[in-house]
Parts: C-alpha cells; structure tokens; sequence
C-alpha cells in the first residue's frame, strides 16, 4: 500500500491532465491527416444534408397547411351568409305555399322578407348604395346610365335606377343611376 501524502496527489493530478489532453490531441493528429479532414468534412456534408432536408420538409409542410387553410377559408367564406340567407330563403317559401294570401298579406310578407335580407346583408359587412336625387355623382358608387337634362345641378343624380352594394368598402355592383347634364 502507498501512503497518499500531498506531492502524490499532485501527481495523480498531473496524470490525470495529461490522460485527458492526449485524447483531443490524438484526434487532433488525426484530423491533420488528408483522411481524418476528409472523414471530418463528410461527417459534415452528412450532417449539413440532413438539417437541409429537415428544413426542406418543415418549409413544405408548412407550404402544404397553408394552402390547405386557404381552401378552407375560401370554401367556407360564405358560411356565415349562407346561414343568414336560410331564414330568407324560409320566409319565401311560407309566402309561396299560402295560397289565400291577399295582395296586402303579400306586399306585407315581401317587405319583411326584405328587411330580413337587408339585416342579414348589414351583419355580413354588405351596405346597399342608394343615392339620393341631387347627391354628387360618385363614378367610384355610381355607373351613369344616362345623362339627362334636369333642373339641378351639373353631376349630380336625377333618378336611381337599380341600387348598388358594397362588401367592407369594395362596391359589387354600383347604383345605375342618370345624371343630370351641364
């Protein structure tokens, strides 16, 4: 048995070191042959292919739920105001299948049936464009049918012939309106 006294453990230590750097400097003379930089280099290439391909599929997939959730945007879009049209669609048919119905019952149902579709067209983000007579012609909400002579100012509406609608600001159809001549 040897006695452990200060200046052995000092040497166990300087052992020790020295064990631990002859591992790095024995690959380290190995990477400075042309076959352990080659076999380094590959081991790279190989590692730098596959952190490529990994990103590769991750861009394509991501590619591939984005388009996915635009077609389900698209086809579902309208959801919305296809449910708020059912109610629409319902009035109509109550007012086709009453056979004794007056013309005043039915003037009644119709104006109904239009302020429902009007409700549902105003919480689906639509407006309807209706100008009134004397209002400056917009060519931006208007489409000019005619220009006519009238008792009023130049560019401004006379008559509006069919309304127009918006959707959040973008006109779908512009009022046809004839304004007045200069």
């Amino acid at each position: 048995m040897t006695q452990q006294t200060p200046e052995n453990d000092n040497m166990d230590a300087v052992t020790d070191e020295n064990l631990t750097d002859a591992a790095p400097a024995a690959d380290a003379a190995q990477d400075d042959t042309p076959e352990g930089r080659l076999a380094a280099a590959e081991a790279k290439i190989t590692e730098l292919q596959d952190a490529f391909l990994r990103a590769k599929a991750d861009a394509e997939n991501q590619r591939r739920r984005a388009a996915e959730d635009v077609t389900k945007a698209h086809k579902f879009a309208v959801e919305k105001f296809a449910r708020e049209m059912i109610a629409v669609c319902d009035s109509l048919d109550a007012a086709l299948t009453d056979t004794a119905a007056d013309a005043a019952a039915l003037r009644s149902g119709v104006e109904l049936t239009q302020k429902q579709l009007l409700s549902a067209f105003e919480r689906s983000g639509m407006k309807v464009e209706n100008p009134a007579a004397g209002e400056k012609f917009d060519p931006n909400q208007h489409q000019a049918i005619a220009m006519v002579d009238a008792e009023q100012e130049a560019n401004t509406v006379v008559n509006v012939l069919q309304k127009g609608y918006q959707l959040s600001d973008r006109v779908l159809r512009p009022a046809m309106v004839t304004v007045a001549k200069g």
